[in-house]
């Protein structure tokens, strides 16, 4: 282990206070983990900014990235979309490690400098994507690698929430392509595709081709605090279909607009011994479909024995949503510690970044899309 890893944190509102929560309960729970001192909270606005660090528990506060980016041993880069590459790549050329939330990019062509940049850098650079943390899914990964579902046929993923069905809800910045380079393609879909590698890659091989619809529902909404109204620039909802290398077929989708679903993260793999089942609302719990059985098996994965668990209490007791931010980081600070790669890397985000561009571009095309043809 290394002494104490000081952080430096971009961003402060949603994901700066998950992942500010995660270090805090660090040491209790893990105690294992790098020791870390939440230096630097940088931001915009000076007075939200110094409210926040005092919330988050940062020594002080920057407006200015490139001011502390180099003096930090770790970046998180928790901002919107667009600031992702330039203070990712800025700090990993300063050998800073740096943890980015997902999607790594706007667009492919950053998401390439990101990945180029970390491939450079003696740094460690991770992408964010937590839901690889949770017990049942590496449970549910296990399963599948140790053969249980057999050979894998089919691959289903949605995420559907309904915060936009309303047509007044206000207009934020992930409306924007500019400042998010897609809608629920990147924001949901992101993590859909990821949980999709991760779950089954090493048995059925990369998505070989796809094809993909978007669709936005509402044109424009009204800006908070102002007589006007912005126009959306992105997808309210998407959906794909898929070809995996081993020939296994794959379904997914997200929307904003799926009335009654706050945040439904679902994904399904059918193989020809068995099959699993899961769905973020319902996150302590897998269904299991094993061969012989006439039905699933719903198992509570809280056992001492399951992954990361025994951390936690005792069994039954179960976790939620913000523990996932806390094995992220456990993994990733133990990764910088010891000087070890750690997954999902910047190379495996571009990956899941490609999938995204050639969905986007069978919509325009109309047509099937090769993930390796898209540039």
């Amino acid at each position: 282990m290394t002494d104490t890893l000081t952080v430096g944190m971009l961003g402060y509102r949603f994901m700066g206070k998950a992942h500010s929560n995660a270090l805090a309960r660090l040491p209790m729970f893990f105690p294992d983990a790098p020791d870390v001192r939440r230096d630097v909270l940088i931001g915009r606005d000076e007075e939200t900014l110094a409210d926040a660090a005092d919330r988050f528990g940062f020594d002080r506060t920057a407006t200015d990235w490139r001011a502390v980016v180099d003096e930090v041993d770790v970046l998180y880069n928790l901002g919107p979309n667009h600031l992702h590459p330039e203070p990712s790549i800025a700090a990993l050329e300063a050998d800073t490690h740096v943890l980015c939330e997902k999607p790594l990019a706007p667009t492919l062509a950053a998401a390439e400098r990101m990945r180029n940049a970390a491939e450079d850098s003696e740094a460690v650079a991770g992408a964010a994507f937590n839901y690889r943390f949770l017990p049942a899914i590496q449970y549910a990964k296990g399963l599948i690698e140790d053969g249980e579902l057999g050979e894998i046929h089919h691959v289903r993923g949605s995420y559907l929430q309904d915060w936009l069905v309303d047509p007044e809800a206000p207009w934020v910045w992930r409306l924007d392509e500019e400042l998010a380079g897609s809608g629920v393609l990147g924001d949901l879909g992101a993590h859909t595709i990821d949980l999709a590698r991760f779950l089954v890659g090493e048995v059925t091989g990369e998505i070989e081709r796809i094809s993909g619809h978007l669709q936005t529902f509402v044109e424009e909404r009204p800006v908070p605090d102002e007589d006007e109204t912005r126009p959306v620039t992105v997808d309210d909802a998407y959906s794909a279909q898929a070809a995996f290398e081993n020939g296994a077929v794959g379904t997914f989708e997200a929307s904003r607009f799926a009335t009654g679903h706050k945040n439904d993260h679902a994904i399904a793999i059918h193989g020809s011994k068995g099959s699993v089942r899961f769905s973020l609302e319902r996150l302590n719990e897998l269904e299991v479909m094993r061969e012989g059985n006439r039905g699933y098996e719903t198992v509570l994965v809280t056992d001492e024995t399951d992954p990361y668990v025994d951390r936690w209490w005792p069994p039954g007791h179960v976790i939620g949503w913000e523990h996932t931010f806390v094995h992220e980081n456990y993994e990733f600070l133990s990764s910088v510690a010891n000087g070890e790669a750690f997954s999902p890397s910047f190379s495996e985000a571009y990956r899941v970044q490609q999938v995204l561009a050639a969905i986007q571009e069978s919509d325009e095309r109309g047509e099937w899309v090769a993930i390796d043809d898209v540039e």
